[in-house]
């Protein structure tokens, strides 16, 4: 069970986290190369979990917290630029 467990995690992980069902491709070399960098998307996240020892979604969670700080940010500036 700790095995498949594994593998449905990573099926998981590239249907949400990679977009695999939603691929637009429509020809073989197109498909082939939305499958190449679907699982590559999958692999260098999983290298990161394993050094930080945190999940895929957790760290898709704190990248998208970091980028709405910068959104913030920036939308700060502006707003300051305009007034």
């Amino acid at each position: 069970y700790k095995k498949r467990w594994k593998v449905e995690l990573f099926h998981k992980t590239l249907k949400q986290n990679a977009a695999m069902a939603k691929s637009p491709a429509h020809t073989v070399c197109t498909q082939s190369n939305h499958l190449f960098i679907a699982i590559y998307s999958v692999f260098h996240p999983e290298i990161i979990s394993i050094m930080t020892k945190l999940n895929h979604f957790a760290l898709r969670f704190m990248i998208y917290i970091n980028a709405l700080k910068v959104a913030f940010q920036q939308i700060q500036q502006l707003t300051r630029c305009v007034t």
